[in-house]
């Protein structure tokens, strides 16, 4: 079911939070920074040293800089004005996980500047454990470290996820559209839509959600709702499939398939004259998006004779920007007890403002986790791990 997105106005303004937070992933800025980069997101996975180089050829190709974090900053501007627009005085800030600037450094300045509580949007929209828990992890770990050194702890909630928003598949939609009329006339009818996201252990999936198989599910479930609103009333029904890129794990590990680029033969094979490929994965053109998508998949439609057509991603698509703003006071509303409208695109309805215990397991290690019904809180948590 769809239901339609009207912006919030202030209201209650964003009460009662003082602040909000864009949380990342982060993205080296030079080339000098590649490989400490890398040593940040793979400490502790046993990576070999190997794959690590090969990835960082990846960079390397663009200058030595990943074009996340000028992502991150038109989103950062673009909220902004937003925010600004709804009268909402209240400030914005952004921290990474594994990069400048590091979101313990931006908990820290926030809590010192008075914040006793922050909203977090994430920049991933989907339930995994890399995707959301992982994330949880980190906000954990920065509270901890805060309580320890004895400073301010600002309280932290986090936005749903947010897949199945209007906001976010009217930004894709938009996207697909624009793509389908970039492919030549011959190829645009037989066309189909190649969703892509970036490839998981199977096992990651089986725990993903308070059930599991949520990463998959949910990546389904907006492709469908996508193509429709792309193809618009009466319009064409537009033939879709879902694919993976950027497999990093070793060959004896299941990881989710088809490959893109494997997928990208088998319809060529199959006579689909053309595709659009919508990274539907990624709210921003990531290095995953710009070298796996536009580089390696782009070169392997060009060897097949494939027309190939890259869809936008969400970035900063107005509808998207005021989707998340309307996000954050949907969970402030939340937080005041209050029932608000929460919007929702597709079939499997909003998700959940408060992840449930054991959301997303972590596989490898039990570790405290933020914005959850099994977080205690940085101050307790402290206090009982050092009775």
């Amino acid at each position: 079911m769809s239901v339609p997105s009207q912006p919030q106005t202030a209201g209650q303004g964003a009460a009662p939070y003082d602040g909000i937070v864009l949380l990342s992933f982060g993205g080296p800025e030079k080339p000098d920074d590649v490989m400490p980069f890398l040593d940040n997101v793979t400490r502790g996975r046993g990576i070999p040293r190997d794959r690590l180089e090969a990835v960082a050829e990846h960079y390397h190709h663009f200058g030595g800089r990943s074009p996340i974090n000028d992502q991150n900053r038109d989103l950062q501007a673009a909220l902004r004005a937003e925010l600004d627009a709804r009268g909402l005085d209240l400030p914005l800030l952004w921290g990474n996980r594994n990069w400048d600037p590091y979101l313990t450094d931006t908990l820290r300045a926030a809590g010192a500047g008075g914040a006793a509580r922050l909203c977090v949007v994430v920049t991933s929209a989907y339930s995994s454990y890399s995707g959301c828990r992982q994330y949880r992890e980190d906000i954990a770990a920065s509270l901890l470290e805060l309580a320890a050194a004895g400073g301010p702890v600002p309280e932290v909630d986090k936005i749903r996820h947010y897949y199945n928003h209007p906001g976010f598949v009217a930004a894709a939609a938009d996207a697909v559209r624009r793509a389908l009329a970039d492919l030549p006339e011959r190829a645009r009818d037989g066309a189909r839509l190649v969703y892509v996201t970036h490839s998981v252990p199977t096992a990651m999936n089986d725990v993903a959600g308070p059930a599991g198989n949520a990463y998959v599910r949910q990546h389904e479930d907006v492709s469908a709702a996508v193509a429709a609103a792309a193809s618009g009333p009466g319009g064409r029904a537009l033939e879709w499939d879902l694919v993976y890129c950027s497999r990093s794990g070793p060959p004896s590990q299941p990881w989710l398939e088809p490959d893109v680029n494997d997928h990208l033969r088998a319809l060529h094979a199959a006579g689909v004259p053309g595709v659009v490929v919508v990274p539907i994965g990624f709210v921003s053109d990531h290095m995953e998006v710009v070298y796996d998508l536009d580089t390696e998949a782009r070169e392997t439609a060009e060897e097949l004779g494939l027309q190939f057509v890259r869809a936008a991603t969400a970035g900063t698509h107005p509808r998207f920007v005021a989707g998340l703003v309307d996000l954050v006071l949907e969970r402030a509303a939340l937080a005041r007890g209050e029932s608000p409208d929460q919007p929702a695109s597709g079939a499997l309805g909003p998700s959940w403002a408060v992840c449930p215990v054991g959301c997303c397991r972590n596989l490898r290690a039990d570790k405290p986790a933020a914005c959850g019904a099994d977080w205690p809180g940085a101050a307790a948590l402290t206090a009982a791990t050092a009775s």
